[in-house]
Formats: C-alpha cells, structure tokens, sequence
C-alpha cells in the first residue's frame, strides 16, 4: 500500500496540464512558444489570464491530493511529505511529455499547502512581497520556497527527518530554477508582463 501511494502520487504528478490543455484547447504545443516552459506562468503569458489560473489550480491539486490521501491512510507526517516529494518529481519528470516537465512551484505549493497551512502561508506571503517589488515570478518562488524550509526548520516538532525532507523538496525546487537564477543575475530574465520569453 506504502509503494502504491507514491507510485500514484508520482502518476499524478506527471500530468503535463499546461501541455495538455494547451493541446486540446488552444491545439497549439505549449513547448514551442513563450519559454517553451509547461507551467502556469507560461500559460499565462501564452494563452491568458483564464488558462494561467486553470493550470496553476490543477498543478496545486496535484501536490495537495497525494499528501492529504497519504494523511487520510494513516501514513507518518515523514511518509506524507515524502508522498508530496513524489508528485512533485513526478511535475518535474513527466513521462508523458519525455520526462520533462515544468518548475514544480504550483506543485510544490499543494505539497506545503496540505502537510502546514502555516507554511503555505509564509511562503505565499514571502512570494507576493517578493514579487511586487522585483516583478520576478522565478525570484518570488525561489524565496517562497526558502521561506517554507526556514519555517520547517525553526518549528520545534519538526524531526530530522521532516528536516530533510523539507531540504529535498527545496533543492528541488530551487534547481528546477537554475536556469532563471543564471539569468537573474545576468540582468536577463524577463519580468512579469513583459513580453520576453524566458520563463
């Protein structure tokens, strides 16, 4: 049952929203315009404010469904944030798209969302704060992402386990942005609302 769950929660992952809505509703290859990237914020910048929100939402849902099942079994706080880390590899590496996939914020926030909503909001907050003020989507959710593992490491329940998980989840999502974070500072990457293409 353990396995079955983080191979589900891995399934459910993969699913390349942005690539298949773009697909079956716009019948465009989200991977040949904007960043090329399949994730909400090319969505949004590609296809508009509806399809943005829509593939943010389900992207979200696919982080929090596996961790709150994963609860719901009976399973440790460790195993359901383990359960979180495999949908979010699963955004990361799709097989249904070449084992390519998008950043994982979304999903990453569904994750965070589900195991502490206190963390979920520390993040968001960090990310909004950070994104008015620099209009950088990437550089707001690499600092949202910090923000949740500061909050996990200074919450005095936390194991070492939950530690590490929380600093894999982190790297992961931290490294997914490498290529934003060269451009960052390069000076080259692009701002919400302007028409460049990296993403």
């Amino acid at each position: 049952m353990v396995y079955l769950e983080y191979a589900l929660a891995f399934l459910i992952g993969s699913v390349p929203t942005a690539y298949w809505y773009a697909k079956y509703v716009h019948h465009l290859d989200i991977r040949q315009h904007g960043s090329g990237n399949i994730g909400a914020t090319n969505s949004l910048r590609v296809l508009g404010k509806k399809a943005g929100i829509i593939v943010l939402f389900i992207d979200m849902l696919k982080g929090l469904i596996p961790v709150l099942v994963a609860r719901e079994l009976g399973f440790t706080p460790e195993g359901t944030l383990l359960a979180g880390i495999m949908a979010v590899l699963g955004h990361l590496f799709s097989p249904f798209v070449g084992f390519k996939g998008g950043k994982g914020i979304a999903t990453g926030f569904g994750v965070i969302l589900a195991f502490s909503p206190l963390a979920a909001l520390a993040s968001i907050l960090v990310f909004g704060i950070v994104l008015y003020f620099s209009r950088y989507v990437s550089l707001g959710s690499v600092c949202g992402v910090l923000a949740f593992w500061v909050y996990t490491f200074f919450q005095p329940d936390s194991s070492p386990e939950i530690l590490f998980l929380a600093s894999v989840l982190a790297a992961l999502l931290i490294i997914s942005h490498r290529k934003n974070l060269g451009r960052l500072w390069n000076g080259t990457e692009s701002r919400i609302g302007s028409s460049g293409k990296t993403s």
